[in-house]
């Protein structure tokens, strides 16, 4: 039995079984809230304390998705390419809408830091939040972040992102697919970008987009803006 867990394959094989189930719940329930990514999350805890399985014999197989995060995000340039000729038309919009959420991602995390009287490790753990895991780890790493909570902050953002992204839309009254496409992957990432595929081809390619640019500004912009805090 140790050796199994001395494996890659019983983290690899852990990971799917719960993720499987969470989206099967989440197709049941028919409820944003009941987020396939967030059941997973919370069934994995609740497997390892109950087995008492150490978590580092759960994270050698982890660490092999974590390094597939990468190659997957490159993929959804996919839908991108079927829509480029959206891109190329309304150039000016998209990047002006995602160095727009890009700013206002990091005034509202330093707004809120301040409030909650938190030190600056918090604030530079919190900074990468909505841009992908592999690019968030690395700046946060840069700022001299703490990496675990800004792998958690990650994975809520995207997960509230799912939750209640469209919602928010509903909200603002934000009805073109392109506005969506980009208010979803600037805010919430690779997990926003699944909600946006969702709504539709465009703003899945939209999304998509916002994750590469939207990922690149914060890593070049949140250092500078940083020395002003």
């Amino acid at each position: 039995m140790e050796q199994i867990l001395n494996t890659q394959l019983f983290g690899l094989v852990t990971i799917i079984v719960f993720y499987n189930i969470g989206l099967f719940i989440q197709k049941k329930a028919k409820n944003p809230i009941c987020n396939g990514l967030l059941i997973a999350i919370i069934l994995i805890i609740l497997f390892l304390k109950v087995t008492k399985i150490p978590y580092e014999n759960f994270k050698i197989g982890a660490d092999t998705i974590n390094f597939m995060l990468g190659p997957v995000t490159i993929v959804l340039a996919v839908p991108l390419y079927r829509q480029l000729h959206l891109f190329k038309k309304y150039m000016k919009e998209i990047l002006v809408g995602i160095l727009t959420g890009v700013f206002i991602s990091f005034v509202s995390v330093v707004l809120i830091c301040k409030v909650a009287n938190a030190d600056s490790q918090i604030l530079y753990s919190i900074l990468p939040k909505s841009i992908t895991t592999p690019m968030g780890i690395s700046l946060s790493n840069i700022l001299g972040g703490i990496e675990s909570i800004t792998v958690v902050c990650i994975i809520l953002t995207g997960i509230l992102g799912y939750i209640m992204g469209e919602t928010v839309l509903k909200m603002g009254k934000i009805k073109h697919p392109i506005s969506k496409g980009i208010a979803l992957g600037t805010a919430a990432h690779a997990v926003g970008t699944s909600k946006a595929l969702e709504l539709g081809e465009v703003e899945g390619a939209m999304s998509s987009l916002s994750i590469g640019i939207g990922g690149c500004l914060t890593v070049i912009l949140i250092p500078i803006l940083a020395n002003f805090i």
